[in-house]
């Protein structure tokens, strides 16, 4: 039996697309964030956006990473909504 060319940690087509899906996530925020005025507020908002996606790094479960893009897009609409108030 011929063995897999594959590495062990390869991902699935599934968990691919999905990493796709955080990191576009992850770009939108920090475009989002570069927006705010205050440099103090930026750095910040950056500061938070990092951890927060360095603590659920190792997050495996696919309903649990649904959740937090789910909520994270919540919270990203709301500071897009903030931002255009502020520029108003």
């Amino acid at each position: 039996m011929a063995a897999s060319r594959l590495p062990p940690a390869t991902l699935t087509l599934k968990q691919f697309l999905r990493r796709q899906q955080v990191l576009l996530f992850y770009r939108r925020i920090l475009k989002a964030i570069w927006q705010v005025p205050n440099d103090s507020d930026l750095k910040y908002l950056k500061g938070w956006a990092r951890e927060e996606f360095k603590r659920n790094k190792n997050a495996t479960e696919e309903d649990t990473i649904q959740m937090m893009v789910t909520q994270g897009n919540m919270q990203l609409k709301e500071l897009e909504k903030t931002l255009a108030l502020a520029k108003a």
